[in-house]
C-alpha cells in the first residue's frame, strides 16, 4: 500500500473513531453560552420572533428642509464673511 493510501486510512479511522465516541466535547461558543446562561438565563423566546422596531425614520421633507437650510446658512455666511473683508 502506497504512503499516501496509509495515511488516507488512517485518516478515515480516527474520524469514524471520533464520531462514534460517546462523549463529545461541546464547542467553545456552546460552554461560553452555556456558562453566561447558568447566571443569567435567556427568556423564552417564540419561534420566529419579529425584529425588534427601528426608529421612525424621519420624513423625506424634514431632511430636505434641513439640508437646504444648512446649505442657504452656509451661503449667507460666506457672503456676510466676504461683505466684512477689507478690500
Amino acid at each position: 500500500m502506497p504512503e499516501h493510501e496509509h495515511d488516507d486510512h488512517e485518516r478515515e479511522f480516527d474520524l469514524r473513531w471520533a464520531d462514534d465516541a460517546e462523549h463529545k466535547e461541546p464547542s467553545a461558543r456552546a460552554r461560553m453560552l452555556a456558562a453566561r446562561w447558568k447566571e443569567n438565563p435567556p427568556g423564552p423566546q417564540p419561534f420566529r420572533a419579529d425584529p425588534e422596531p427601528a426608529a421612525p425614520r424621519r420624513s423625506s421633507w424634514v431632511s430636505t428642509a434641513i439640508v437646504l437650510g444648512s446649505v442657504a446658512a452656509i451661503i449667507l455666511l460666506l457672503g456676510y464673511a466676504q461683505f466684512r473683508a477689507p478690500y
